[in-house]
């Protein structure tokens, strides 16, 4: 089961904060700031994904100055990397459903 995030394009990610920035009065410190905090957790659990992926070929290829023990580390530290993305990702979901369900 692989479980890597697929890469995003800059396009994408600078629409983090845009919309939040657009408006007129928005603190963009504040909303630039999380979009920026998000776009650099996504960058690092994507290269601790594919550390682990190039410890794990090693491996498979014999090289002797990977060792088992430094491959196993990193896919854990991939993977917890990753569900922790994953709990983020679905609490803004869950709050976006929470607050468009809100009656005004």
């Amino acid at each position: 089961m692989d479980l890597r995030i697929s890469p995003l394009n800059s396009q994408a990610l600078s629409g983090l904060g845009a919309t939040a920035s657009k408006r007129p009065g928005a603190a963009e410190g504040v909303a630039g700031g999380f979009a920026g905090n998000f776009k650099t957790a996504l960058k690092s659990v994507s290269e601790s994904q594919n550390e682990a992926s190039r410890l794990q070929t090693q491996v498979q290829l014999g090289n002797p100055n990977v060792s088992l023990e430094e491959t196993m580390l990193a896919m854990q530290k991939a993977q917890i990397g990753f569900q922790a993305t994953l709990h983020v990702r679905n609490r803004m979901v869950q709050a976006y459903t929470d607050i468009m369900n809100m009656s005004v």
